[in-house]
Parts: structure tokens; sequence; C-alpha cells
């Protein structure tokens, strides 16, 4: 029922009756009713249905439009089911030789709407899922509605029919009106906003030389200005687009692709986690996790060449892991298996910093982790001395 919404108010109309002349399958007059109520029909007749009524498996067909079934109305014979119609129309792919008007559905449709706004009782009737009607029902028609299909292939299955004529009756009842639109978009980019936006995309592809041979360059110039002119872009679009031209000339940060932070960067982005930690609600803790995940996709050189010694060392392998959360703290390594954690001090660390670091400590150490303080600097100027002093921890 993809499309369902039961929290909208459905439109009701004064429609038509819809009329099954001996339906063969429960299936078939199940989604009969799912067609009906697509489009606001819901009076529904029913003449002698081969498998009796109720009927199960038309309540698993309707998807939903078991109000339909529900109310429906059970008939002996055609007659009786059309007695008390003053607009009768036949639904029929073939000629059946009587002379009475042949009509599509929109024409139906209109005539429909007449009808019922002067007080009368309009109905459609559709034959069985075999044969169609009998020349004795077609006779008792004012119309005949045939459907603008192929005629070399114009049976219809019974609930397509139902739905091409309930379409039109809708359709004219709604004045064509669609369920939604597309939404408000963001005020239409200014002048200038385009200008600026240009000129920085101008500016990037001169560095990688795309504006060339340089007798092309004023012709190229026009041509991209002039995409950007008929898509007619809203500031949001602007914004987008200037994120995307940043993301492909500055490539894409993280391991895969080498990025590193430096020892500066990684400062300011964990000062920026320890504040969040100090001050946040608990419904901010989403933004520390981001923050968290941004630091291991992006880390120092530090921290890349230590965790490369610490996973090919054969006095660590397998022992520590990276940015991994211990309760509520993200150290920098972790080992479960030996109850230790490595933290990384980077030069001239803002105070926020040092409070969120010695905090976590306080905390692994109430859990009986180890904590070794490793100096940035010397990871990067005395390695080997720095494993060996993390391996006498370990002892």
């Amino acid at each position: 029922m993809s499309g369902t919404d039961k929290t909208k108010t459905a439109k009701v109309f004064e429609g038509p009756l819809v009329i099954l002349v001996e339906p063969q399958l429960g299936e078939n007059i199940g989604m009969c009713a799912r067609a009906m109520g697509n489009f606001g029909l819901s009076r529904l007749r029913i003449v002698n249905p081969r498998d009796g009524w109720p009927n199960t498996a038309a309540q698993r067909a309707a998807a939903g439009a078991d109000h339909i079934l529900e109310q429906a109305e059970l008939f002996d014979t055609v007659q009786a089911a059309v007695a008390d119609c003053s607009l009768l129309f036949a639904t029929t792919a073939r000629a059946h030789d009587q002379a009475k008007p042949v009509v599509g559905p929109d024409q139906a449709a209109r005539e429909i709407v007449v009808e019922i706004a002067a007080k009368g009782t309009a109905a459609i009737m559709f034959g069985r899922e075999r044969y169609g009607l009998q020349n004795e029902e077609v006779a008792l028609a004012n119309r005949i509605i045939t459907f603008p299909v192929n005629p070399a292939f114009a049976s219809l299955n019974l609930a397509q029919a139902v739905l091409l004529a309930g379409y039109e009756w809708f359709k004219l009842s709604t004045q064509n009106e669609l369920p939604f639109g597309m939404p408000e978009r963001s005020e239409r980019a200014s002048s200038h906003q385009m200008q600026v936006f240009f000129d920085n995309l101008v500016n990037e592809l001169d560095k990688v030389e795309f504006l060339r041979p340089p007798e092309k360059r004023e012709v190229m110039l026009v041509n991209l200005r002039n995409i950007f002119a008929r898509m007619e872009p809203t500031k949001q679009d602007m914004h987008t687009l200037h994120g995307v031209v940043m993301a492909i000339a500055e490539g894409r940060k993280g391991p895969a692709k080498g990025g590193v932070l430096d020892g500066n960067e990684a400062s300011r982005l964990r000062a920026l986690l320890a504040e969040h930690a100090e001050a946040r609600s608990p419904s901010e803790s989403g933004t520390v996790r981001g923050l968290a995940r941004l630091l291991r996709r992006n880390p120092t050189d530090a921290e890349r060449n230590l965790w490369r010694a610490l996973t090919t060392d054969r006095r660590f392998a397998s022992h520590f892991r990276r940015q991994t959360p211990v309760g509520k703290h993200i150290p920098d390594f972790v080992s479960f298996s030996k109850r230790m954690a490595i933290e990384l001090v980077n030069d001239q660390e803002p105070e926020s910093v040092k409070r969120d670091r010695a905090a976590r400590n306080v905390w692994l150490g109430e859990r009986d982790y180890r904590v070794v303080a490793v100096d940035a600097a010397n990871v990067e100027g005395g390695l080997a001395d720095v494993l060996d002093s993390i391996a006498r921890a370990m002892a």
C-alpha cells in the first residue's frame, strides 16, 4: 500500500455506482474495490459472484479498501441491480451492434457529473472477466463506454477497467488537482551570489588548467555561465555548489586518500570535542560522536606513525585499538586485554583539552586502566624510545 497515508482526510464525493456483473474471482473484486478507493468511489454492487459472498480473497486483495467491500450490495440479477439507475453505462471492448451512443471514459465522466448534480443515480456496469457483458445486459444501458486502447489487444483486466473509469471521473470532480506539489524552495540566488560562486569556480578551474587553449577561454566561460543561469539556482543551491567545488578542490580527507591533520588542527578539534563533552545535554551526544569520528578518520602524523608501529611491532600487535570508546570516553589508543590507554599530548593544548584528558585519566584509573602519556613531538623524533616506554608500562 505504498503511498497510502491514513493521516490525510479522504476526499468525499457522490460518485457513480460501480456494478460488477457475475465476477469470477474474489481477488478481482478486491482489486476493483482498491481501484475505487484510489479515486473516491465507494458504492459497489455485485451481481451473483461466482465464488459467493463475503469472500476472503477479495478482502486480501482490497489492500485497505475493506470499507467498500463491507458496504457492498449483493444482487441476484442485473435487472435488480440497475433498477433505480437513471443513467447507466455499460463498459465493453466489443461492438454489440446496438444503436446507442458510444463514449469514452472522459465523456462519460462529464455526463455522470451532470446527472448526479440533477439528483439522478448514475452507474457504470462491468462484465465478467472471461467474456464481459452479454447483449441483453448491454441493452439495459443508456450509453456504452469503451476505452481508447490498442484495437488488436483491447482486453482489460476488470480492475483496470474500473480504475480507468474512476480516474476520469475523479480527475473531473477534483478539477485535476494533484495531491502534492514541489516543496517550497529557498529564495532565488542573487546576482552577487552567482558571481561569487562563479569566480570561485573559475579560480579552481584555472588551477587545473581546464580553461584552455587560451583562445577558447572566453567562449568556455560564457558556456559555463549560461549553464548556471538556465538552472535558476536558489540560495541553498549556491551553498551546495560551493561545497561541491571546494570538496573537489581540496580532495577527500581521511586515511583512504592520505588525509592528515596537523597537531594544531587536531588540538582545535579536540578542544571542540572537550567543550561539547563539558556542556552538552544528553540529546547532543550525536554531535560528540560525530566529532570523534572525524578525529578517527583524520589522524595526525603522530597518530598515524604510532598506530602503524603499534600494529606492526610484535610486542603490541593485535593488542591496541585507535579512537575506540571505553565507556563514555575515547582515548587515542586502548588495549582492553592489557587494561592500558595511550594518550598523545600535543604542544600548546587548550585548557579544555587538558581538563578533558585529566577527567578521562581519572575515570580510566578508577577502572584499573594504566594511562601512558606520550608527547606527540617524541613520536616524530624518537619513535623507538616511545615504543620502549610503552613496552615497559605493559610489562
